[in-house]
């Protein structure tokens, strides 16, 4: 799934069976959002699949651990069943081979539940704004795997890998920023830009904003 410029937080199905939980996520949203905020709550993969059955959605906040599934494999059914709908992880699972498979299963985001409100908060306002956030406790596990899955041995075959342009509009992704807000950075057109997303998802062989900011930083094309 390609990521969509700018995801809205003003209708969300939180995919969560922990009561506090629960609470704590229609907290954030309700300051984030304000009036208009429509919330729905799933504590299981079943109830998740109904609700979105039932309802429309701009985003969900998916936990991992789930009573009678996985967070990844509903990503996955999400992403096939109801494509419009971003899915975001926020869970205290944080190894290195389940942020991979979220990502891959179509999440544009991975967070962790251990981090403060704030942090949290400005996460999910960074969504608004096109951004792509993954906990950087997360990262730097990932990161630390990836020496011996993913060798890197010479730096200048990595470089080539993306233009100057491509490498500039993915850093750019990077900081939060949406394909608007690049086309007026750049002076290029949102067409221009669009087609360059298109290349670089192509070329790093992802299908989210997350999956190549994460692939490019894994490749050493960011830093």
């Amino acid at each position: 799934m390609t990521a969509p410029q700018v995801i809205s937080l003003r209708r969300v199905l939180i995919v969560e069976d922990d009561a506090p939980g629960q609470r704590r996520l229609c907290g954030l949203l309700g300051t984030i959002v304000g009036e208009g905020l429509v919330t729905a709550i799933a504590a299981s993969v079943a109830d998740a699949r109904s609700a979105a059955n039932a309802g429309t959605f701009d985003i969900a906040l998916v936990d991992i651990g789930l009573p009678d599934g996985n967070g990844v494999d509903l990503i996955a059914w999400l992403q096939a069943r109801h494509p419009q709908m971003a899915c975001l992880v926020i869970t205290a699972w944080g190894d290195g081979d389940t942020v991979l498979a979220a990502l891959r299963a179509g999440a544009v985001g991975y967070l962790l539940k251990d981090r403060d409100d704030a942090e949290l908060s400005h996460a999910l306002q960074n969504i608004q704004r096109g951004g792509a956030p993954i906990d950087p406790f997360v990262a730097r596990r990932i990161l630390s795997m990836l020496p011996g899955a993913v060798p890197v041995t010479k730096p200048e075959v990595a470089s080539d890998l993306l233009s100057g342009r491509e490498r500039q509009i993915l850093g750019l992704v990077a900081h939060g920023h949406n394909n608007r807000q690049i086309a007026e950075l750049t002076g290029l057109s949102r067409f221009t830009i669009e087609d360059y997303t298109k290349r670089i998802y192509r070329k790093l062989a992802v299908g989210s904003r997350a999956a190549a900011v994460f692939e490019a930083h894994a490749r050493g094309l960011l830093r």
